[in-house]
């Protein structure tokens, strides 16, 4: 027993690679900050362009979705890092990431949002355009908040996970928390700040957790 706690719950190495573990976090919610309302705005727009009934609009929409969704992130971030610059697009850590979720978890989120606007009924535009509103206004007053409401908890679920995805930035080298905590467990030899970073991350998003199964339950109920 003694081994496994120095091995894993070690304060001594804990309070040396504390401050390079604060650092880290510190860019995670950094990035967290800017990829999640990039990811949202990216998802709306594409749920927005799924309401045109064109189909030179919606076939190019449906590729881009389904392509986007169906890359791994893991691998879109490293072309985007280290493939543009053969292209002469020299991008940075921080850009490729930005960049890459942008695509990525957009897709995922404008098919949450899609789903949204599809869940309200016809009846609520019809009824906003009858009272003068122009289709923009309605789609903005009237049918996205009920959309956003209606897939609310699936919105903060594939956040949660936008967010432990943040991690995989570690192979671009951006020093955020999980490298950091790698960074320090090959100086140190030890998995205690890799065990520090999880209880980070646990601590950054149990309430986030709380919070969806709140919505979940009270959505059933409303169901019910």
């Amino acid at each position: 027993m003694d081994e496994f706690i120095d091995a894993f719950f070690n304060f001594g190495i804990l309070a040396e690679a504390w401050p390079i573990l604060l650092a880290g976090l510190g860019q995670t919610l950094l990035l967290s900050a800017v990829v999640v309302p990039l990811g949202l705005l990216g998802g709306l727009i594409l749920a927005l362009l799924s309401t045109v009934r064109t189909r030179w609009v919606r076939w190019p929409l449906m590729a881009w979705v389904d392509i986007f969704r169906s890359l791994p992130p893991l691998v879109l971030l490293i072309f985007i890092y280290a493939g543009l610059p053969f292209a002469g697009l020299e991008v940075s850590a921080f850009g490729a990431v930005a960049i890459g979720f942008f695509l990525n978890t957009g897709a995922y989120y404008g098919e949450i949002m899609r789903a949204g606007i599809a869940s309200v009924p016809a009846g609520q535009m019809e009824a906003a355009r009858s009272l003068g509103l122009s289709r923009g206004h309605a789609m903005w007053l009237v049918v996205l908040p009920q959309a956003v409401r209606n897939v609310l908890p699936d919105l903060i679920s594939n956040t949660l996970e936008v967010v432990k995805l943040t991690s995989i930035a570690a192979v671009v080298a951006l020093p955020e928390l999980l490298f950091q905590a790698r960074q320090a467990q090959s100086v140190t030899f030890n998995a205690t700040p890799i065990m520090a970073a999880a209880v980070a991350y646990f601590i950054l998003l149990w309430p986030v957790v709380r919070l969806l199964s709140t919505l979940e339950n009270k959505q059933i109920a409303r169901r019910n």
